[in-house]
Protein backbone atom coordinates (compact mmCIF):
# COMPACT_ATOMS: atom_id res chain seq x y z
CA UNK A 1 0.00 0.00 0.00
CA UNK A 2 1.10 3.54 -0.71
CA UNK A 3 2.47 5.56 2.17
CA UNK A 4 3.83 9.08 1.97
CA UNK A 5 6.33 8.28 4.73
CA UNK A 6 8.25 5.80 2.58
CA UNK A 7 9.38 8.52 0.17
CA UNK A 8 7.74 7.01 -2.91
CA UNK A 9 4.70 9.29 -2.93
CA UNK A 10 5.28 12.97 -3.59
CA UNK A 11 3.17 16.04 -4.25
CA UNK A 12 4.70 18.73 -6.42
CA UNK A 13 3.45 21.67 -8.47
CA UNK A 14 1.88 20.67 -11.78
CA UNK A 15 4.18 21.45 -14.71
CA UNK A 16 3.45 22.02 -18.39
CA UNK A 17 5.16 18.69 -19.11
CA UNK A 18 2.47 16.91 -17.03
CA UNK A 19 -0.44 18.05 -19.17
CA UNK A 20 -0.40 15.21 -21.73
CA UNK A 21 -0.55 12.56 -19.00
CA UNK A 22 -3.12 14.48 -16.95
CA UNK A 23 -5.32 14.93 -20.02
CA UNK A 24 -5.17 11.19 -20.75
CA UNK A 25 -6.07 10.40 -17.13
CA UNK A 26 -8.91 12.94 -16.99
CA UNK A 27 -10.44 11.83 -20.29
CA UNK A 28 -10.44 8.07 -19.61
CA UNK A 29 -14.14 7.11 -20.12
CA UNK A 30 -14.32 4.66 -17.19
CA UNK A 31 -12.68 7.18 -14.84
CA UNK A 32 -15.00 9.95 -16.04
CA UNK A 33 -18.06 7.78 -15.38
CA UNK A 34 -16.80 6.87 -11.90
CA UNK A 35 -15.95 10.46 -10.95
CA UNK A 36 -19.25 11.67 -12.43
CA UNK A 37 -18.69 15.35 -11.66
CA UNK A 38 -16.32 16.29 -14.46
CA UNK A 39 -16.10 18.89 -17.19
CA UNK A 40 -18.88 18.74 -19.76
CA UNK A 41 -16.51 17.56 -22.48
CA UNK A 42 -13.54 15.75 -20.90
CA UNK A 43 -12.24 14.74 -24.33
CA UNK A 44 -11.75 18.33 -25.52
CA UNK A 45 -8.02 19.03 -25.24
CA UNK A 46 -8.35 22.76 -25.90
CA UNK A 47 -10.85 23.17 -23.04
CA UNK A 48 -8.63 21.06 -20.79
CA UNK A 49 -5.55 23.14 -21.56
CA UNK A 50 -7.44 26.41 -20.99
CA UNK A 51 -8.80 25.14 -17.66
CA UNK A 52 -5.39 23.92 -16.50
CA UNK A 53 -3.80 27.26 -17.45
CA UNK A 54 -6.40 29.07 -15.30
CA UNK A 55 -5.89 26.69 -12.37
CA UNK A 56 -2.09 26.83 -12.55
CA UNK A 57 -2.16 30.66 -12.62
CA UNK A 58 -4.75 31.16 -9.88
CA UNK A 59 -3.47 32.25 -6.46
CA UNK A 60 -6.70 30.81 -4.98
CA UNK A 61 -5.99 27.27 -6.17
CA UNK A 62 -3.41 24.85 -4.78
CA UNK A 63 -2.78 22.32 -7.55
CA UNK A 64 -0.32 19.45 -7.14
CA UNK A 65 0.82 16.53 -9.25
CA UNK A 66 0.82 13.18 -7.46
CA UNK A 67 3.84 11.01 -8.23
CA UNK A 68 4.39 7.45 -7.10
CA UNK A 69 7.91 6.08 -7.48
CA UNK A 70 8.63 9.13 -9.65
CA UNK A 71 5.75 8.45 -12.08
CA UNK A 72 2.84 10.87 -12.47
CA UNK A 73 -0.29 9.06 -11.29
CA UNK A 74 -2.74 11.90 -10.72
CA UNK A 75 -3.45 15.32 -9.34
CA UNK A 76 -4.93 16.90 -6.25
CA UNK A 77 -6.17 20.43 -5.61
CA UNK A 78 -7.92 22.75 -3.22
CA UNK A 79 -10.05 25.68 -4.32
CA UNK A 80 -12.64 28.09 -2.99
CA UNK A 81 -16.28 27.28 -3.74
CA UNK A 82 -18.84 29.69 -2.35
CA UNK A 83 -16.59 30.65 0.57
CA UNK A 84 -15.63 27.09 1.47
CA UNK A 85 -12.33 25.39 0.67
CA UNK A 86 -12.90 22.14 -1.21
CA UNK A 87 -10.48 19.43 -2.24
CA UNK A 88 -10.56 17.28 -5.31
CA UNK A 89 -8.27 14.57 -6.64
CA UNK A 90 -7.89 12.34 -9.68
CA UNK A 91 -5.91 9.11 -9.77
CA UNK A 92 -5.22 7.26 -13.01
CA UNK A 93 -7.35 4.12 -13.26
CA UNK A 94 -4.45 1.66 -13.31
CA UNK A 95 -3.37 3.00 -9.88
CA UNK A 96 -6.77 2.56 -8.19
CA UNK A 97 -6.91 0.33 -5.12
CA UNK A 98 -3.25 0.77 -4.12
CA UNK A 99 -3.73 3.33 -1.34
CA UNK A 100 -2.21 6.14 -3.43
CA UNK A 101 -5.26 8.41 -3.25
CA UNK A 102 -5.54 7.99 0.53
CA UNK A 103 -1.84 8.70 1.11
CA UNK A 104 -1.91 11.71 -1.24
CA UNK A 105 -5.03 13.15 0.38
CA UNK A 106 -3.60 12.75 3.89
CA UNK A 107 -0.36 14.44 2.85
CA UNK A 108 -2.16 17.23 0.99
CA UNK A 109 -4.61 17.91 3.84
CA UNK A 110 -1.69 18.11 6.28
CA UNK A 111 -0.16 20.82 4.06
CA UNK A 112 -3.36 22.88 3.75
CA UNK A 113 -3.94 24.82 6.99
CA UNK A 114 -7.56 25.73 6.22
CA UNK A 115 -10.24 24.00 8.25
CA UNK A 116 -12.82 22.96 7.66
CA UNK A 117 -12.05 21.38 4.29
CA UNK A 118 -14.88 20.02 2.19
CA UNK A 119 -15.13 17.35 -0.49
CA UNK A 120 -17.88 15.97 -2.66
CA UNK A 121 -18.21 12.52 -4.15
CA UNK A 122 -20.80 10.67 -6.21
CA UNK A 123 -22.69 8.78 -3.52
CA UNK A 124 -22.27 5.49 -5.41
CA UNK A 125 -18.47 5.93 -5.71
CA UNK A 126 -17.62 3.73 -2.72
CA UNK A 127 -13.87 3.74 -3.40
CA UNK A 128 -13.52 7.51 -3.39
CA UNK A 129 -15.77 7.83 -0.35
CA UNK A 130 -13.51 5.35 1.51
CA UNK A 131 -10.46 7.44 0.55
CA UNK A 132 -12.05 10.56 2.02
CA UNK A 133 -13.19 8.83 5.21
CA UNK A 134 -9.74 7.23 5.77
CA UNK A 135 -8.28 10.75 5.54
CA UNK A 136 -10.63 11.93 8.30
CA UNK A 137 -13.48 13.44 6.28
CA UNK A 138 -16.96 12.77 7.64
CA UNK A 139 -20.22 12.84 5.68
CA UNK A 140 -22.37 15.86 6.52
CA UNK A 141 -25.10 15.64 3.91
CA UNK A 142 -26.17 14.87 0.38
CA UNK A 143 -27.25 16.89 -2.60
CA UNK A 144 -28.65 16.08 -6.00
CA UNK A 145 -26.68 17.63 -8.86
CA UNK A 146 -26.11 17.20 -12.58
CA UNK A 147 -23.11 14.94 -13.21
CA UNK A 148 -21.68 15.76 -16.63
CA UNK A 149 -19.56 12.59 -16.60
CA UNK A 150 -22.77 10.54 -16.60
CA UNK A 151 -25.08 12.95 -18.37
CA UNK A 152 -27.71 12.80 -15.64
CA UNK A 153 -28.62 14.06 -12.20
CA UNK A 154 -27.27 11.94 -9.33
CA UNK A 155 -26.80 12.14 -5.59
CA UNK A 156 -23.48 13.37 -4.24
CA UNK A 157 -22.25 13.10 -0.68
CA UNK A 158 -20.72 16.16 0.96
CA UNK A 159 -17.92 15.48 3.45
CA UNK A 160 -16.02 17.70 5.85
CA UNK A 161 -12.65 17.61 7.56
CA UNK A 162 -12.95 19.87 10.56
CA UNK A 163 -10.56 21.40 13.04
CA UNK A 164 -11.40 18.66 15.50
CA UNK A 165 -10.15 15.99 13.08
CA UNK A 166 -7.01 17.26 11.33
CA UNK A 167 -5.50 14.93 8.76
CA UNK A 168 -2.03 13.72 9.60
CA UNK A 169 0.55 12.00 7.48
CA UNK A 170 0.86 9.10 9.92
CA UNK A 171 -2.86 8.62 10.56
Amino acid sequence: MADSRDGHLELRPVQESDLDDLFAQNSDPQSVAMAAFTSENPGDRDLFDARMARLMASPDVTLRAITWHGRLVGSIASFDMDGQTEVTYWIERRSWGQGIATAALRLFAAQIPVRPLYARVASDNAGSRRVLEKAGFVPIGTETSFAAGRGTTIEETILRLGPESPATVDA
